[in-house]
């Protein structure tokens, strides 16, 4: 007797993972794009149909699935055999089966990701002008067709603007910005939106039940959150949990944060609220046991995060935290929070995530970033908000540092030099300055600086200050390169010609703070404004020039030395003192005033220039 033999491996079904087993076949299943499935069923319905689409998105919200299903809308033929284009692919049918399991011979799906170049481009455009063998259009279905190169888009253009009758493109990017412009112009664009996180979290309840698994409430939603919009990756995770759970075990939130490495919701909220109270060392030892129960840094900053723009919300909005999906135990300890921060102090808080996230996914421990950042909003949390602080300044309440008078040669009234008798103390927000008591007399370092305790009454006093102060930099700049559109102390406003450095305004200010010990509002106009001062100086040298020329000693002595010039007005007394003076005989022994010109060496061969 021969022994039975067992069914073969081959003949039992293959696993498939839940993100290719529900794929979508038909417009009704796709989820979440409602405006790209109605747009797409009237245009079929009305036999509107484009030569080319292009479907943007994300990766796995449905671009390369809604492409499939539209290739079965547009070569279904019926269970009869006799149907046109629908909206509803029979799903029975030769063309819609063959469609499905990639292998019909008129669809062709090209990876532009890997076949980029122009020679590839060239093979599809031989194979358009054929007619399909069994479809009723053959339709080339190109995968992330932003990797294609700029040959390959040119040798696509003509052919894509006027197809044959029988062929249609279908297009699918997640950079919609890298197509060119010539190619979107030719497509009918559609943009797949991100899927909502209730609608997510619906549809992996029902994939599961139809896997015969029980998912609770939270654990999809926790999934949905971590999907982040995208279909695909949250039936990847659900594929992920499934595995992970015992047989005929319910799968619950603490597994799925488990094997997401995410902290407990409730710690978070202990965390924040930790953080914000200044309470650092608590909110370290949270730290340690989120991450001992396998919670990793960029999630618990990330979890943080979220929980900051909620309760941004909550603050706004409070009727959201009625919601009836959020737990009774967030929805208390939400209005809580919320109530006892204020906006600006969770805006301060968001912001600083945000870059210690940032720093966090880049640091080589990331654990050690993420405390890093907590320490700095814990210490952070302790200061009074940015408003406050305004406040405080404009009623005088908060003065800048001690400042020393602007020449050091010349102290204060009444003191010695020695720190004796009343100190200016400037007023930030003012600009003036306040005599305060001094605390008794004691030895001060000498500053690097030269700190005043009367703001620069002018443009040109506040550029002199920086010369004054080893500025000579910037003092340069602003002589050659800056038109004055407005001064007054304090603040100054100004056009950069072509010569600036544009980040000149940015080491303005810091440097007149710490030469005034106030602060200064510096802002860019795209006003004339005045000449800049080296311009100005410039056209006074050449008045004082043109004024002495007209001089009888200065005429006098052009004419004793033929081919000069003058170059500069220094000194000597003023024109009225000058014109009492006798006129020189020129054939005395030559000297002239020396305020007047004095030549720098010898006189020079006769018909030469000389400058004096």
């Amino acid at each position: 007797m021969s022994e039975k033999t067992a069914p073969s491996p081959a003949s039992e079904k293959p696993y498939q993972v839940l993100a290719r087993k529900y794929r979508p076949q038909n417009f009704a299943e796709l989820i979440g794009q409602d405006a790209v499935v109605t747009t797409l069923r009237n245009a079929i319905a009305a036999d509107r149909l484009a030569h080319a689409w292009l479907l943007a998105g994300v990766r796995g919200v449905g671009k390369t699935t809604t492409a499939r299903i539209l290739a079965r809308a547009l070569n279904c033929i019926g269970p009869d055999g006799k149907g046109g284009p629908t909206a509803e692919p029979c799903g029975e049918c030769p063309n819609c089966k063959a469609i499905a399991d990639d292998r019909h011979p008129d669809v062709i799906e090209m990876d532009a990701a890997s076949r980029t170049g122009v020679d590839d481009i060239r093979e599809l455009i031989e194979q358009v002008r054929y007619r399909p063998t069994s479809a009723r259009y053959k339709v080339y279905i190109i995968d992330e067709v932003h990797m294609l190169t700029t040959n390959a888009f040119n040798a696509l253009l003509k052919t894509l603007e006027e197809p044959p009758e029988h062929v249609k493109f279908i297009f699918a990017t997640t950079e919609t910005r890298k197509v060119p412009v010539t190619v979107l112009s030719r497509c009918q664009r559609f943009d797949l939106r991100l899927v909502p996180e209730d609608l997510l979290a619906r549809h992996f309840t029902s994939v599961a039940e139809a896997e015969g698994v029980t998912l609770d409430a939270a654990a999809a939603r926790l999934i949905a959150r971590a999907a982040d919009g995208s279909v695909r990756d949250g039936l990847s995770i659900l594929d992920q949990a499934v595995a992970g759970a015992a047989k005929g075990e319910a799968i619950g939130e603490a597994a799925v944060r488990a094997m997401l490495g995410l902290a407990d919701r409730t710690q978070v909220f202990d965390l924040f609220e930790a953080v914000m109270q200044g309470d650092i060392a608590r909110g370290l030892d949270l730290v340690t046991a989120a991450a001992a129960a396998g919670a990793d840094a960029e999630s618990m900053i990330g979890d943080l995060l979220e929980l900051t723009h909620w309760l941004t919300r909550v603050k706004i909005t409070p009727a959201i935290a009625d919601d009836p999906v959020v737990p009774e135990a967030e929805r208390v300890t939400g209005r809580k929070l919320a109530a006892g921060l204020g906006m600006a102090v969770l805006a301060r808080a968001w912001q600083m995530l945000l870059k210690g996230l940032s720093e966090v996914q880049a640091a080589p421990q990331p654990m050690k970033a993420a405390e890093m950042v907590l320490v700095r909003l814990a210490h952070a949390a302790n200061l009074p908000p940015p408003a406050d602080l305004i406040e405080k300044i404009q009623k005088g309440e908060g003065a800048a540092p001690a400042a020393r008078p602007a020449s050091p040669s010349k102290p204060p009234a009444g003191g010695n030099g020695g720190g004796t008798g009343a100190r200016a103390t400037l007023d930030a927000s003012r600009g003036s300055a306040k005599a305060q008591p001094a605390p008794e007399p004691a030895p001060e370092p000498e500053p690097s600086a030269e700190p005043t305790a009367q703001l620069p009454t002018s443009f040109v006093a506040m550029v002199e200050l920086l010369d004054r102060n080893r500025e000579a930099r910037l003092a340069g700049e602003l002589r050659t390169a800056v038109h004055l559109v407005r001064y007054e102390p304090g603040r100054v406003e100004f056009r950069l010609n072509d010569r600036a450095d544009g980040t000149l305004a940015n080491r303005l200010g810091p440097a007149l703070a710490k030469l005034t010990g106030a602060l200064w509002a510096i802002s860019l106009s795209s006003e004339p404004g005045d000449p800049t001062l080296a311009e100005q100086a410039s056209s006074a040298a050449e008045a004082r020039r043109r004024q002495a020329a007209e001089h009888p000693l200065v005429k006098a002595a052009l004419a004793a030395f033929p081919g000069a010039k003058i170059v500069d007005v220094t000194g000597g007394a003023p024109a009225a003192a000058v014109a009492e003076q006798p006129m020189p005989d020129p054939d005395a022994d030559g000297d002239m005033d020396p305020d007047i010109m004095v030549p720098d060496e010898e006189p020079p061969p006769p018909g030469s220039e000389e400058d004096y």
